[in-house]
């Protein structure tokens, strides 16, 4: 009972700690833009502003499935990495007609290499940015102190550009679709819309698809998915921050009471095989292996050791060894030749072959004579 008490408090503790975390994170700010967002930098005013003019909107969620052909899609900074294969959807959807509105600060790998973004190494000043005459009605926009400029190709034109002349933002036909591309989402968020010309910069965005064409806003890619298990998930959220909280009040909270994280698992000991069991297995591996050429001159090569041994002679060179054993020995030597030959040449299988390996073992280590075991007995 008092073991059970213990971990009640722990849990007790642990959640009012997860509790406290979730609370203090800041719930009036919006870091991904979402479009669900009514803060200074959330999206819902786009949403909204598009409602007015006459266009259905939705949000991708849930799945990352692509709106219909020739309408508009807002991607507001991804907290969650996109695919290769979510990047490879959205730049064939611009190619068959969409028009995609790609805001992000520092932009996402997979994405920025789908549509050949290219950005640079470094941030500018962006409080007042230039706008090019593309833009209908629309001089200057006014978005956050600082931006990660970017660096347009010729196929891709520059609508805002910061004070230092840096690009800010660029248009790209793609196919039969379009790619706008903004380096500080800002400019069309909710608390920017009525500095300087933003409201008209947003309302030029949504005149690049007919009137009453649907707009959609990624949802899919602000939070925790399937595929991203990044740390970011976890850190960037007022939920991952409250339950890594109640992690570590777990883990501390196990550690100084002394509990153990598991039921503790015995090693069994060790059993000393026999040598017939790694005879046997190196047997078998050598079969399964194919390699019984090798085991015939493995055999062959130990029977003339023992040999050479019980007659005093050298092993090596090996030509040497056969001329000298014929010479000193030679019904030694005519009956291991005719039992080395008789091992190459066992094709009957594994009988004959072990059939063979048996003289060999025969002639390496003969048995004694009957009558020195006769003589050490009557000793």
């Amino acid at each position: 009972m008092r073991g059970i008490r213990g971990w009640i408090v722990a849990l007790a503790i642990a959640s009012a700690i997860a509790g406290l975390a979730y609370l203090l994170q800041p719930h009036d700010s919006s870091p991904e833009h979402s479009s669900n967002s009514d803060a200074a930098n959330g999206a819902s005013a786009v949403r909204l502003f598009a409602e007015a003019m006459g266009h259905p909107t939705n949000q991708v969620e849930g799945s990352f499935d692509m709106p219909a052909n020739e309408s508009l899609l807002f991607v507001f900074t991804p907290t969650s990495p996109y695919t290769s294969d979510d990047a490879g959807e959205v730049a064939a959807w611009v190619r068959n007609g969409g028009v995609l509105v790609y805001a992000s600060e520092e932009g996402d790998p997979e994405l920025d290499q789908a549509l050949s973004v290219s950005r640079a190494n470094g941030i500018v000043t962006s409080d007042v940015e230039t706008a090019l005459p593309i833009l209908d009605g629309v001089s200057k926009a006014a978005g956050g102190d600082t931006a990660v400029p970017l660096l347009p190709s010729a196929s891709q034109v520059a609508v805002l550009r910061s004070p230092d002349g840096y690009a800010l933002g660029y248009i790209e036909h793609l196919g039969f679709g379009d790619v706008v591309v903004l380096a500080d989402p800002l400019v069309i968020c909710n608390g920017y819309l009525e500095q300087r010309d933003n409201g008209r910069l947003l309302s030029d965005l949504l005149g690049l698809v007919p009137g009453g064409a649907a707009v959609s806003f990624d949802e899919y890619h602000h939070g925790l998915i399937l595929s991203d298990f990044a740390p970011q998930a976890w850190l960037l959220t007022p939920w991952g921050s409250a339950l890594l909280w109640m992690i570590l009040a777990v883990f501390f909270g196990l550690l100084l009471r002394g509990r153990s994280f598991g039921p503790l698992i015995r090693r069994e000991p060790e059993v000393a095989r026999a040598d017939a069991e790694w005879a046997v297995a190196v047997g078998e591996l050598l079969r399964r292996s194919g390699g019984r050429a090798m085991t015939l001159g493995v055999l062959a090569s130990a029977t003339e050791r023992a040999v050479a041994a019980q007659t005093g002679l050298p092993a090596q060179p090996r030509e040497r060894f056969w001329s000298a054993l014929h010479q000193r020995a030679p019904e030694l030597a005519d009956e291991l030749a005719r039992a080395e030959q008789s091992l190459y040449n066992a094709s009957g299988g594994d009988a004959e072959l072990l059939s063979a390996a048996q003289v060999l073992h025969r002639i390496a280590f003969p048995p004694r004579p009957a009558r020195d075991h006769a003589t050490k007995e009557s000793r």
